[in-house]
């Protein structure tokens, strides 16, 4: 016993000296011993099973905390990455998928509770339950190939979007595929252009999807209409930008209208982001603000929704480009009119700098972020906490690792 306790302790040292050299550098901040011991349980929890239990002094959820249930990737208790369901009691937690190798991407269906997922070269189906598993596109059965399927689910669950020489459309209804958008070829190995579908207006008539242009091109995006079979890209953007995949990806009106999203550069040394609205029918771009200021100031939107209540929720950092070559904004969750600007009220105190990736609640009244265990630590997803946009409410821990955050049925 003596032992097992003495090499805990061991391995407990290793994990804080790894956390403390992931300390964020070009800042000038020092990290407290607080925040080296915060990351270094991250970097456990990341590591954890999904059946870990719940922190300490952590709020306690309610049978009604979630609109709908949530569904995210997490990890088995062989540090597999499997489809993880959490009830709407944001306690319950089920695993879908028991596959051997690592699930890198997948979609649930808003009607049913169907899930698409991508595992090795394979794109496959299962029920709510994760049963009746079944391969809808086998790319090849070696361990090297990794397949880029994107599967988008249509919001009344009938067609499914997925990449696979180009967008394709599978009717789960007739089990009918069709291939309505081709990679364009070159006469090397790669195509000119690939596409990948995003996700589909919340009236099903358009479809964003990401153009890609292999093999150091960045990528763009255009909307495609189904129904037409027409393919739109953006008018009036700034061609040194692209969307829409940045800063958590783009969110469309209510009314499928259109969409917000942030552009960005790929290979800029700073995190910046414009914040974008597109009509979808036109493709009329709409630029909400800057890159940087006039007075040298670096702006980050990230993640915009237009709530019900007709006002602009997102996080927003800003800084100073003589302040650090890998230096990064304090991100506050903020609110405001549509236009990004006019009624700009900060909704809470925390620092959102480390987060991966977040999930609005329909009504905006609270957001589900994944935190990161450090600033330059390299992988998707973290802690997944709420947090409410009244800001006298705590935030409610929910799992200790997931990323791919969606809501269900």
């Amino acid at each position: 016993m003596k032992k097992h306790l003495q090499r805990f302790a061991a391995f407990l040292i290793v994990i804080l000296v790894v956390a403390a050299c992931a300390a964020p550098f070009g800042t000038g901040e020092t990290q407290s011993s607080d925040q080296v011991a915060t990351a270094a349980a991250m970097t456990l929890q990341a590591l954890a099973p999904e059946t870990a239990e719940l922190p300490i002094n952590a709020p306690e959820a309610s049978a009604d905390l979630l609109p709908r249930r949530l569904y995210f990737l997490g990890n088995d208790n062989q540090a597999i990455t499997q489809v993880y369901r959490m009830e709407r009691d944001g306690k319950t937690k089920t695993q879908l998928t028991s596959e051997s190798m690592n699930v890198t991407d997948y979609d649930v269906s808003l009607t049913d509770g169907s899930i698409a997922y991508v595992v090795s070269n394979q794109l496959l189906l299962a029920n709510a339950d994760g049963s009746n598993r079944r391969v809808l596109v086998d790319g090849g059965s070696s361990p090297d190939l990794h397949g880029f399927y994107s599967p988008v689910f249509s919001p009344e669950g009938q067609i499914l979007a997925y990449a696979h020489g180009g967008l394709n459309l599978y009717d789960l209804s007739t089990d009918m595929n069709r291939l309505v958008i081709p990679d364009h070829p070159t006469d090397g190995s790669l195509p000119l252009e690939t596409y990948a579908p995003e996700v589909y207006s919340p009236d099903g008539t358009k479809l964003l999807i990401t153009v890609g242009h292999p093999p150091d091109s960045p990528s763009t995006a255009a909307i495609y209409s189904p129904a037409t079979q027409v393919l739109m890209q953006f008018a009036g953007t700034e061609e040194s930008l692209t969307c829409c995949n940045f800063y958590g990806g783009a969110e469309w009106l209510a009314d499928s209208s259109g969409f917000y999203a942030v552009a960005s550069q790929s290979d800029s040394s700073y995190r910046f982001g414009v914040m974008w609205k597109v009509g979808a029918n036109s493709g009329a771009v709409e630029t909400l603000n800057r890159a940087v200021a006039e007075d040298g100031t670096i702006n980050l939107p990230y993640k915009p929704y237009l709530a019900p209540d007709g006002q602009l929720y997102f996080f927003f950092g800003a800084y100073t480009n003589s302040s650090g070559f890998f230096d990064a904004p304090v991100l506050e969750l903020v609110r405001s009119a549509p236009d990004g600007v006019t009624d700009y009220t900060v909704l809470r105190g925390e620092n959102f700098v480390l987060m991966d990736e977040a999930l609005w609640a329909p009504d905006a009244s609270f957001v589900i972020v994944a935190t990161a265990p450090a600033r330059n630590w390299n992988q998707a997803g973290g802690v997944v906490e709420l947090y409410y946009t009244d800001g006298q409410k705590s935030k409610v821990w929910l799992a200790p690792f997931g990323k791919q955050m969606k809501w269900g049925p």
